[in-house]
């Protein structure tokens, strides 16, 4: 009997990259949904060397919410940097260009 591969989770993707994140020199902090929360608002704040980045986290296969895609827009309409990442290579890609 074949087994099930694990099923993929976006806490997973998340714990991954924050990992990898700092691992590479970035400071990362996790910004928790709560009432009174900007709505929209990314997964993950980064930042390294003056350079920060708006950071939300999929799953594979997973899509923003209306609400996030939102966010997105006012971030980038203000000069800041927005990504979304289910990975790390399109990420660590991204990031190579800042």
């Amino acid at each position: 009997m074949k087994r099930k591969a694990p099923k993929v989770l976006e806490r997973h993707v998340r714990l991954k990259l924050q990992t990898l994140l700092k691992v590479k020199g970035w400071f990362v902090y996790y910004n928790l949904q709560t009432m009174g929360s900007y709505v929209g608002l990314s997964d993950l704040t980064i930042v390294k060397d003056g350079v920060v980045v708006w950071l939300e986290i999929k799953k594979p296969g997973g899509k923003q919410s209306p609400k996030q895609i939102i966010f997105q827009k006012n971030i980038e309409a203000a000069g800041g940097n927005y990504f979304v990442a289910d990975d790390w290579a399109p990420l660590e890609k991204y990031l190579a260009c800042l």
